[in-house]
């Protein structure tokens, strides 16, 4: 079953259950997901929809941010339980420890030993750990071994 095959069930059933949160939360995915399909004049495939997954929990954790600076508890509990509804969708994240076993393969693949060959060394593993970690991590992993 792809991805939106999977959000279209999921949708079904959150009307069957009367969520309106959960169905909310997931019409809004689906409604960015064709937007872009109209846009494309294709469907998208599951490694796009998990493009749009990973923009959509990056979108709520700025708010997320914004909300718990303004003191708006009731807006960042929302806020948290969409990320957390979200990423349902998501494979599961690679841990730090996951992160610099990859990081340290690819630097031996590629050769970089300093920060001016960062963008060799990003280019050759952003493939490698999208969709399974967070970017700020993996740049922050990758500086660590650069220094």
């Amino acid at each position: 079953m792809s991805l939106s095959e999977r959000l279209n069930e999921d949708m079904k059933q959150a009307m069957k259950s009367r969520d309106k949160f959960k169905l909310s939360t997931i019409r809004m995915i689906r409604s960015t997901i064709m937007n872009l399909e109209i846009d494309l004049k294709r469907t998208l495939d599951d490694s796009e929809v998990l493009d749009i997954l990973g923009r959509e929990i990056k979108q709520r954790k700025d708010a997320l941010h914004e909300f718990e600076k303004a003191g708006r508890d009731d807006l960042a509990a929302d806020a948290k339980a969409e990320i957390e509804l979200v990423g349902q969708y998501l494979p599961t994240q690679l841990t730090e420890e996951e992160i610099k076993v990859i990081v340290q393969q690819t630097i031996q693949e590629t050769g970089a030993s300093s920060k001016a060959e960062m963008g060799k060394l990003m280019s050759a593993l952003m493939p490698k750990v999208k969709g399974l970690a967070d970017g700020k991590l993996v740049n922050q992993v990758v500086q660590q071994f650069l220094q």
